[in-house]
């Protein structure tokens, strides 16, 4: 008798586990982590403000990559875009232009910033097309800042950047990666926004193998002695105006000839 109540007892609750257990699978168990981080999952840009004029011009970046012929790439969001000038914006109207003509004009390069984009965006935007039948010396890598203006933790910010990378070479494994820090923003060193990027900057410098991927960090050319940013390089806190794209042009010359493979271009 008491053989078969301990056996009673065993079953139910065995029984009551599996209950338990089913009752968890359904309500209480997390998706892998790689299933809620949105900088991974490639996606085309859907704000309101963007939607007139981000995929004409990627049908239109996709017109010169058709063109071939392609020996350096940049890729990021408005930073990078400003290379191509500011028109709407009347107190720095050329932006990086002539910067970018000078330094990067006779390089065959492609400009490949939209602004607002995010990692998700710049994946989606190398699997439609911006990779395809080209074979650049050099890709140039800067992006996340938009990540961290919506809050996304560091750790999923340079996990979007370490899929990008691999995206890059997946499909063009000739290429070589320069991979830049995220820029500072903000006033002064105690913004969080330019924290957690400093945060993601720590993670993706790991990234460099120093063969294929190589790391660059110039941030301390846009800071002053007490860390502040300076308003004459960035004068909203954020995208550099055509004195920043000097700078940076300047900072990064000497990586972007020796991966190149050509002559350095001599600052004015």
């Amino acid at each position: 008798m008491k053989i078969q109540l301990f056996t009673l007892l065993g079953l139910s609750l065995l029984l009551s586990g599996c209950a338990k257990n089913t009752y968890q699978s359904e309500t209480d168990v997390v998706a892998p982590e790689s299933d809620l981080i949105e900088a991974i999952m490639p996606a085309a840009q859907d704000r309101e403000w963007a939607k007139n004029w981000w995929l004409p011009r990627h049908e239109a970046k996709l017109k010169r990559i058709t063109e071939g012929d392609v020996a350096l790439l940049m890729i990021g969001d408005s930073i990078t875009h400003g290379w191509e000038g500011r028109p709407k914006n009347p107190k720095d109207p050329k932006g990086g232009k002539e910067v970018w003509d000078r330094y990067y004009g006779h390089r065959k390069a492609v400009n490949l910033g939209y602004g607002g984009d995010r990692t998700q965006n710049v994946l989606w935007r190398l699997q439609h097309g911006e990779l395809d039948r080209i074979a650049p010396k050099l890709a140039v890598i800067m992006i996340g800042t938009n990540n961290t203006n919506r809050l996304d933790p560091a750790k999923h910010t340079a996990l979007g950047i370490k899929h990008i990378i691999r995206e890059i070479q997946t499909r063009v494994p000739e290429t070589k990666i320069l991979l830049l820090a995220i820029f500072p923003r903000g006033a002064g060193p105690d913004d969080a926004k330019r924290q957690r990027n400093n945060e993601v900057n720590g993670i993706i410098s790991g990234y460099a193998d120093n063969e294929s991927v190589f790391f660059l960090n110039i941030n301390e050319q846009f800071l002053d002695d007490e860390r502040a940013l300076l308003i004459e390089v960035m004068p909203d806190l954020l995208h550099p105006n055509q004195k920043g794209y000097q700078i940076w042009a300047e900072a990064m010359e000497p990586m972007v000839a020796e991966l190149l493979g050509d002559e350095a271009v001599q600052a004015k």
